[in-house]
């Protein structure tokens, strides 16, 4: 889950994960 979170509070790093999160 930690990574999840990670992607959501930093999505300027990879906003091309953020895709594949289903936030």
């Amino acid at each position: 889950m930690a990574t999840i979170n990670q992607l959501v509070r930093k999505p300027r790093m990879r906003p091309r994960k953020k895709s594949n999160v289903p936030a």
